[in-house]
């Protein structure tokens, strides 16, 4: 079986990387950029630090911020609508997950006109064209959605999540500068940390991990176990770190698949609005406890990564045991609810199940399962 390896063409890392940008843009000769950001950002100031750049190369802009987390058909459309109304001829997304989801969906579409309709772009869309250039600056430690081939699009009418996975959506150069990220709430980080932890994991025993994957996912684990804590509270080495972890991490996953930690959690924000970042760190610890029948033997590297005291001293249970405590602790130590009893209602657990079911990312869970085992696994967090 052949493995495919899909990464950045260009990418950039550290302290001031942001100032890469100009030279990317002029030798391309791009002159009209669309800026994708949220509105925090924006206000943050941290976005100067890109259009000081744009102005000294003489690159006008335009920003679009109508995005909201999880990201909707809408927020595409919208964006669709205003990257063309400016003439643009290149995006530049600076932001989390829903930013970089948002501009991989409208840089598809603006080079695919055909697939105009947002919902079908669904699972692996037989796109033809590269999307618009685009340069990602990623404002969160946890998504890693500037080096993936994946983007999460929220269809608001039918309560559902939709996974698209697509080589032509990667975007040509990714800027990953811990500077940008140094005004990042307390609670995202940890959020979108244990996003990051939960990519590395669940991307380490899928079904289609292979002998480069695993190197990501495992470094990936080790830097996120040894900086979130930091990045909390706002260390610089800390933001660097998981900055760098992140990242890592997205090289895995994004070419050989998750698990039902994401499906579940897909529909937690689909429904209830739930950020991403929490309902995988709280999912976390139960689909490790799930899988572990299948999956039990890698938890030994997963526990070693994470530094857990003994573990090679330990049977194979005990080790899988303690790798799951560890990564419990640490979703405590940065303010992770332990269970769902404040988000999911009982009338909606088979929906939620059924969803997470047909969700894109459960087929590559080690463990066969069902939408009854689901369920259960949803009622046992109430």
């Amino acid at each position: 079986m052949a493995n495919r390896i899909v990464l950045n063409p260009v990418s950039y890392h550290g302290a001031g990387a942001v100032k890469e940008i100009g030279s990317e843009l002029s030798r391309r000769g791009y002159k009209r950029a669309f800026i994708a950001s949220g509105r925090h950002v924006v206000k943050s100031g941290e976005i100067k630090k890109i259009t000081d750049v744009l102005d000294e190369i003489g690159v006008v802009y335009t920003f679009f911020t109508d995005i909201k987390p999880n990201p909707s058909i809408e927020n595409v459309q919208n964006g669709v609508k205003a990257f063309r109304d400016f003439n643009a001829d290149c995006i530049i997304a600076v932001g989390g997950g829903s930013v970089m989801d948002t501009s991989k969906a409208i840089g598809i579409i603006i080079n695919n006109p055909e697939f105009a309709d947002v919902r079908s772009l669904e699972g692996v869309a037989p796109t033809k064209n590269h999307a618009v250039f685009t340069i990602a600056v990623p404002t969160t430690a946890g998504t890693a959605a500037e080096v993936t081939i994946n983007y999460v699009i929220t269809d608001v009418e039918k309560k559902r999540k939709f996974v698209c996975v697509d080589v032509n959506d990667i975007p040509e150069v990714a800027v990953v500068d811990p500077e940008m990220m140094y005004s990042m709430p307390v609670g995202l980080t940890a959020a979108t940390g244990m996003d990051a932890l939960t990519h590395a994991i669940e991307g380490y025993i899928t079904k289609g991990h292979c002998a480069i994957s695993d190197m990501f996912h495992l470094e990936a684990i080790r830097l996120i176990a040894k900086n979130l804590r930091a990045a909390v509270t706002n260390d610089p080495a800390g933001r660097e770190g998981m900055a760098l972890g992140q990242y890592i991490a997205g090289m895995g996953f994004s070419n050989v698949g998750l698990g039902i930690v994401h499906s579940m959690a897909h529909g937690l924000s689909a429904l209830y609005d739930t950020p991403h970042g929490v309902a995988c760190a709280i999912l976390l610890p139960l689909g490790l406890e799930y899988n572990m029948p299948v999956a039990g033997e890698r938890y030994r590297a997963i526990g070693r990564a994470m530094e857990v005291p003994y573990i090679d001293s330990m049977n194979d249970e005990d080790a899988a045991k303690a790798t799951i405590a560890a990564v419990k602790k640490l979703g405590a130590d940065v303010g992770i609810p332990a269970d769902l009893k404040e988000i999911v209602k009982d009338e909606d657990v088979q929906f939620l199940s059924e969803s997470a079911f047909a969700d894109a990312c459960c087929p590559g869970n080690p463990r066969d399962t069902s939408v009854e085992e689901i369920a259960a696994l949803y009622r046992s967090l109430m």
